[in-house]
């Protein structure tokens, strides 16, 4: 029994070599040390305080990166081998993934009913609708604008205007931007209107042509131009949500919807 005790105890520990310089904290080696303890492993560790320590380290182990964890006398490897021992899903960063758009919506949703209730002492209004829309617009601007070089070299992949007037992938965040910023004001339609239609209704027809007649397998620029959204339903989405708000914008401002009072 004390034989097998002891055994349990060995597994049970790890190992952690970890870079802990001046100026420097290795990251993996943080979540690695969270990750076991949150397992259950008791962890031992060994911080290697000097790049002549690091180098000697992987010199000796044959291994090119750090962290590197040890269980039971074995190398598992880096954060990523940990992971998958521990039988946990490792993420691919090249992978296709429809996160950050489903985070982006459900922000903009929450927002837009949180303006509402400050608003109008409720979260359920048509006006929610709107700044859903528009926020939505303004934030997707925005982070089209964090690097808009990355940005235009996606969209160059698959929009028609674009690739017929390349300063087009250039112009079309700021169009956004300013379209949304004018609709969650609820001023100037009749510029907001105009711009949100045409650039909503060229993106919808660039989306359809590339993806469901053409058959290309593309990434959206929808988020940025470093994103791994594919390029497809939701990306016509958005496009439909600016023609749709454009449309619902400019029949208010022509009286056509009663109780709608945004200015022209």
């Amino acid at each position: 029994m004390p034989e097998r005790s002891e055994k349990l105890e060995t597994v049970k520990t790890a190992h952690l070599y970890l870079m802990i310089m001046p100026g420097h904290t290795c990251p993996y080696g943080l979540k690695a040390k969270d990750l076991l303890k949150r397992s259950g492993y008791a962890v031992e560790d060994h911080p290697l305080t000097s790049r002549d320590e690091v180098d000697a380290f992987k010199a000796k182990h044959e291994v090119e990166t750090t962290p590197q964890i040890f269980i039971g006398g074995e190398r598992v490897g880096g954060h990523d081998d940990l992971r998958r021992f521990l039988g946990k899903r490792v993420v691919d960063p090249k992978a296709p993934s429809y996160r950050p758009v489903i985070a982006l919506f459900s922000i903009t949703l929450l927002m837009a009913l949180a303006a509402s209730f400050a608003v109008y002492g409720t979260p359920l209004t048509v006006r929610a609708a709107e700044w859903f829309i528009a926020f939505s617009m303004a934030i997707l601007a925005l982070l089209k604008l964090q690097n808009v070089e990355s940005f235009a070299t996606m969209f160059l992949n698959y929009d028609l205007l674009a690739k017929r007037w390349v300063r087009y992938s250039y112009i079309y965040p700021f169009a956004e931007g300013l379209a949304g910023i004018l609709m969650i004001a609820g001023a100037l339609t009749w510029l907001s209107v105009p711009v949100a239609l045409f650039i909503g209704t060229v993106g919808a027809v660039s989306i359809i042509k590339a993806v469901y007649i053409d058959r290309r397998e593309l990434k959206c620029a929808c988020v940025g131009g470093g994103s791994n959204v594919p390029l497809g339903f939701v990306s016509l989405t958005e496009n439909l949500m600016m023609i749709a708000m454009a449309v619902w914008m400019a029949l208010g401002a022509f009286g056509l919807l009663p109780g709608w009072a945004h200015s022209m």
